[in-house]
């Protein structure tokens, strides 16, 4: 039975339980550090911090005056209407301070029908005319061949952007900023004003000829390209100050942010120190010396933008939600008080890694969330969610509590830290209702108690995998996405022919034991195949199990129906060429490949059964 030990003050549980239900003290050091990093949080923080609540709940204040959304003004008498408008208002009590009101339908937005997809690593997409890495046309291609399959959605890795510097980080979760997206992703031929220069797309399309995708050639060639079209053309289109103008203060920020990165380097520590504040005069100096240079990277979003409503129109495109930033990044410097210094995510020690993990990014500090009315929370979802329709959240139980791992010290020595997980979930809700966006929430590994009953009561589907469930699919839940497999995991092509096993002998991720009966205890999950049988068989094998899978959405992964060996990442390496190897087959020849036909077949069948 898994027990929730007490939580101090400062939301630091005092143990954990591991995926055995075993229990571990945390040091007192390591509980000392972390309460060192959150800081004491003030004594009418309660009275101050945002409610969130669901029309027709109490509201414990005996009457009050909430300026709604829409510049209305109601009287609020101990508790909300049952018709009380759904948003972000603010709550007026006589005498006392004014504090944010948070109402939300309490559950996410669900699409009637079952449907299945394509789970897509974009940069690894890449089509004849990609310059080097897969862009948002090859999105476009990828969406149209899906929907000429009768596929219903189509999930993408996290397209947020990175530092616009030399030394691109590969991965997709470990962003600059999870409000803007990665000019990387464009399709230069595609820009508004692109004409107007000569673009020599010749060598752009070269750059695809390497066995790797090239992060660092890539941007270099299309960010020289871009910024000549942006100053021969960039502000010839009305429609860009006028929308630039709507992104508010968050996107001068962020365009701000990269104009110091490209003189300063992509960490903002290492800026002058009169740099560091967001709201200095220097910074409002320098932003008045580059006012080019800032209009060209908020140019660049308005163009990704476009670009992405091009590519998703039609069809709904689930976005990746990364757990966090990169702590030298653009949210990081525009939310600094919010931000954990000192401390980054991870995962305590378990069966998959006996050393636990640190992902690099802060952690937000739960008390100051709530003081900044959950700002920063409330814009990382409604960025990633916007336009496409579908958002899933990577670790989705960092909503409840995130393992903290103290600067300086081993991913074994953290602690786990508690967030107000209902206001979350409620703020997702809400977030999804108005954006009628389905969620999913990625609950693999180490799940308490509690956190997949609370995921269900909010409608959050619940993510099933063939290599992790014991039981068969045809008993999965029917709030759930299925799939085979992830980007850490491997390929069905990997596994049954072993040289998966071998890729991670040669990195050292195991003993010989230890990744033999790994494979092994995932070779179970493909029953009735010849051990002679080809890969490509036993991918078919994978997806007629999926397809028995009741689940609302089926999900397989293009590297699957291509019989792709290599999986995208393999945590634990840092010597292997992660997020960085492009899918054997281009998107123009996909929709004519057999195996890719036979995966599409076989879930599209899978759904039909079940409706």
């Amino acid at each position: 039975m898994t027990r929730t030990p007490p939580t101090d003050e400062w939301g630091i549980d005092p143990s954990w339980l591991d995926a055995l239900d075993e229990e571990h003290e945390v040091d007192q050091a390591t509980i000392d550090r972390l309460r060192e990093v959150i800081g004491t949080p003030p004594a009418d923080l309660d009275e101050r911090a945002p409610i969130v609540a669901r029309p027709g709940d109490a509201l414990e204040v005996d009457e009050a005056e909430v300026t709604c959304e829409d510049g209305s003004v109601r009287h609020v008498d101990g508790a909300l209407p049952e018709d009380f408008p759904l948003g972000y208002h603010w709550l007026q009590v006589p005498g006392g301070p004014r504090r944010r009101l948070i109402v939300s339908p309490g559950r996410c937005w669900l699409p009637e029908e079952r449907a299945w997809g394509w789970a897509v690593q974009l940069y690894a997409t890449r089509s004849r005319d990609s310059w080097g890495i897969g862009d948002l046309a090859d999105l476009r291609a990828v969406r149209e061949m899906a929907a000429g399959q009768g596929a219903g959605f189509v999930l993408i890795n996290p397209l947020h952007a990175v530092a616009p510097t030399a030394g691109q980080e590969a991965s997709p979760y470990l962003p600059a900023t999870r409000r803007f997206r990665n000019p990387v992703y464009l399709s230069v031929p595609e820009v508004p004003g692109a004409q107007a220069v000569d673009l020599d797309d010749e060598a752009g399309r070269a750059l695809g000829d390497g066995d790797l995708i090239d992060r660092d050639a890539v941007w270099a060639r299309k960010r020289e390209v871009l910024r000549r079209v942006f100053d021969a053309a960039g502000r010839a289109d009305p429609a860009f100050p006028d929308w630039w103008w709507h992104q508010g203060q968050s996107l001068q920020d962020w365009a701000t942010w990269c104009a110091l990165a490209d003189v300063h380097g992509g960490d903002w520590h290492a800026w002058p120190e009169e740099l560091r504040d967001p709201r200095s005069e220097a910074v409002g100096r320098f932003v008045a010396e580059h006012e080019r240079d800032v209009a060209f990277h908020a140019w660049l979003q308005w163009a990704l933008h476009l670009q992405l409503e091009r590519a998703t129109e039609g069809m709904t495109v689930i976005q990746d939600l990364p757990i966090g930033v990169a702590g030298g990044g653009a949210d990081a410097w525009t939310w600094q008080a919010t931000l954990a210094n000192g401390a980054t995510v991870g995962a305590p020690p378990d069966a998959f890694n006996s050393q636990g993990q640190d992902w690099g990014s802060p952690p937000l500090i739960p008390w100051q969330l709530r003081a900044a009315d959950y700002e920063p929370f409330i814009q990382s979802i409604r960025a990633t969610m916007a336009g496409a329709g579908g958002l899933r959240i990577d670790h989705v139980m960092g909503l409840f509590r995130l393992w903290w791992v103290p600067s300086g010290g081993s991913a074994a020595d953290g602690a786990y830290v508690r967030y107000p997980a209902e206001d979350l979930l409620d703020i997702v809700a809400l977030e999804s209702t108005r954006e009628q966006a389905v969620v999913v929430g990625e609950d693999l590994g180490t799940v308490e108690e509690g956190v997949r009953e609370a995921m269900a009561e909010h409608g959050i589907l619940s993510y099933r995998l063939l290599w992790f469930e014991e039981d068969a699919p045809a008993t999965w839940p029917e709030t759930a996405m299925a799939a085979v497999t992830t980007h850490d995991l491997p390929t069905v092509a990997g596994l049954w022919t072993g040289s998966d096993v071998e890729e991670q002998r040669e990195h050292g991720t195991g003993s010989d034991e230890e990744l033999e009966r790994g494979r092994a205890s995932l070779l179970e999950r493909l029953p009735g195949l010849r051990r002679n049988a080809k890969p490509e068989t036993a991918v078919r094998r994978a997806h007629e199990l999926l397809a028995q899978a009741p689940s609302l959405l089926l999900s397989a992964t293009l590297d699957d129906a291509v019989a792709e060996r290599r999986r995208p990442n393999m945590p634990g390496t840092t010597d292997r060429p992660n997020w960085s190897l492009p899918l054997p087959v281009l998107v123009e020849d996909l929709p004519g490949h057999p195996l890719v036909q036979t995966v599409a077949r076989t879930l599209a069948e899978g759904v039909g059964r079940h409706d």
